[in-house]
């Protein structure tokens, strides 16, 4: 009997004990699923390793031709001398990353990361930065260049994520310094500025050139507006543009005559937008009801509580919509074609998961998959993966990045307590 036939007759074995097996014999001996999935709940083929636990708070991934992975990982508690990005590596094949290395000195950490050209993008406090990057190098040395300074982060939603495409166009993300733009923020039935003021400078996606250094923030880059937080922002390989939209919080709780607690828990829908240079997709003058299907007016510009549409009509509506308060941090579209053919073009969302549903239990902490195709929903969305909050190790996770591998494996980053996993197709 050949060496080769007794290591494909090993998988065998092995994986009438639980594993699935590779593709081949030869792969045999490096990378078998685990019976467990890394504690993921995954569609039957599926397998999930943990690539890697980090320490601090992984936020979102960006992955090298090369596989090098990167992570924007700033250490908790104002930590971390040696820097808040980690690059990680898997060079024997086994599914986990074996090298381990963190880079970026004492430069703040943030969430966006993105890989074009011969650089590495990362979100430092109110800037993007780069690092210059070589094939096969992965701990990254050198001065960064600033390329956009002085972007806006006071008040919430600060994570200034981003996506590169192809002409270089970088698309960032100035999430609302307010829930509602109310006169007095988060306030029981205070009315919402009106013209919102600050629509002038967050509140939407800003483009720049990833091109060039020392570009400075002003109002004048503004590309779409009406999105509260846009944490997750894709581009697609057709150069369409997604970004996944937080909704507002408190309708029950700041308007209690207008929503009773379950109406507040389920409302609004999380969403997924086609981004269109120019389009306004309604915040802070509407939200997506997501059991009407449609814009509405919100209660702080004479809103009814879901019946009034108002201004609403003219605004952009999400191409996909999601239960509440799910809290959607980051998508990714399937490009590659490892997985089956109905995953080809469509979106993963990673949803952190709720922290402000008065009815009912939390919810979310979930990675979905919505199909698409020629820009708009396909079809229903599914809960791709789960497990994240069941504790089975005895920790909690919560899904905040999504990155697609040059190989088509997809990565999940999880903030909570510092996991990547790495999803892979086995039949």
């Amino acid at each position: 009997m050949s060496a080769k036939t007794i290591v494909g007759v090993a998988v065998a074995i092995a994986c009438s004990l639980g594993c699935i097996s590779v593709a081949s014999a030869d792969q045999a001996s490096q990378e078998l699923c685990p019976a467990d999935n890394g504690g993921l709940i995954l569609p039957k083929g599926f397998c999930a390793t943990v690539f890697a636990d980090v320490e601090g708070a992984p936020r979102h991934i960006a992955v090298a031709a090369d596989g090098t992975v990167y992570l924007n990982a700033a250490i908790r508690h104002g930590g971390g001398g040696e820097g808040p990005v980690v690059g990680l590596k898997d060079t024997n094949g086994d599914g986990k990353a074996d090298i381990v290395v963190r880079f970026g000195g004492d430069v703040p950490g943030g969430t966006g990361i993105a890989l074009y050209k011969d650089w590495l993008y990362l979100e430092s406090r109110g800037s993007i930065i780069r690092y210059p990057r070589k094939d096969g190098e992965i701990a990254l040395k050198g001065t960064p260049e600033v390329v956009v300074k002085d972007l806006p982060i006071t008040g919430n939603h600060t994570a200034r994520t981003f996506a590169i495409d192809g002409q270089g166009n970088l698309f960032v993300d100035l999430g609302s310094a307010t829930n509602s733009c109310q006169e007095h923020d988060r306030t029981k039935e205070s009315p919402g500025i009106n013209p919102c003021e600050e629509l002038k400078t967050r509140g939407g996606i800003w483009r720049y050139d990833a091109n060039k250094t020392d570009q400075t923030f002003s109002e004048n880059e503004r590309f779409a507006t009406g999105l509260r937080n846009a944490v997750g922002i894709a581009i697609a390989s057709d150069g369409r543009r997604y970004a996944t939209q937080h909704g507002r919080d408190q309708l029950y709780e700041n308007w209690p005559t207008l929503y009773n607690s379950q109406q507040g828990s389920e409302l609004p829908a999380e969403e997924l937008v086609l981004l269109k240079e120019g389009g306004d997709y309604g915040w802070p003058y509407c939200y997506f009801d997501g059991e009407q299907g449609k814009l509405v007016l919100a209660p702080e510009y004479g809103g009814d509580g879901g019946k009034a549409v108002g201004q609403c009509a003219d605004k952009l509506p999400p191409i996909a919509a999601f239960p509440g308060h799910w809290a959607p941090n980051d998508v990714a579209i399937y490009d590659g074609t490892q997985f089956p053919k109905s995953y080809r073009g469509g979106a993963f969302i990673a949803f952190h998961g709720s922290w402000n549903r008065s009815f009912g239990p939390q919810s979310g902490y979930n990675v979905v998959f919505q199909p698409l195709a020629d820009g708009k929903a396909s079809g229903k969305y599914i809960v791709f993966a789960d497990g994240f909050r069941s504790g089975k190790d005895g920790v909690e996770h919560r899904p905040t990045g999504l990155a697609v591998g040059p190989d088509g494996s997809l990565y999940i980053a999880d903030d909570a307590a510092g996991r990547v996993w790495r999803i892979t197709y086995r039949g």
